[in-house]
């Protein structure tokens, strides 16, 4: 398994961010980035950006094959039980 860099950890927290936020609107019909940076201005637009792109990133970068998941998965267990 690759160890995580600091890409895939920045790719990670603006999907999380992101996710954060729909569920904000899809809940509460609120925008944080909107209300943190205004609606539809050019840092809120580029936050949408950074956030699409890093999602972009992912799926690219996750495991494609059943058999890359059961080997990322093996690897974290056997990390996990080793004294």
């Amino acid at each position: 398994m690759k160890k995580l860099q600091v890409i895939d950890w920045l790719a990670l927290l603006f999907v999380i961010i992101g996710g954060l936020n729909w569920a904000l609107i899809g809940l509460f019909n609120f925008d944080l980035v909107a209300f943190i940076f205004g609606p539809m201005t050019l840092l809120s637009r580029v936050v949408y950006v950074i956030v699409g792109l890093a999602a972009v990133y992912l799926i690219f970068s996750f495991p494609r094959s059943e058999e890359d998941v059961k080997r990322v998965v093996e690897d974290e267990v056997d990390k996990d039980f080793r004294i």
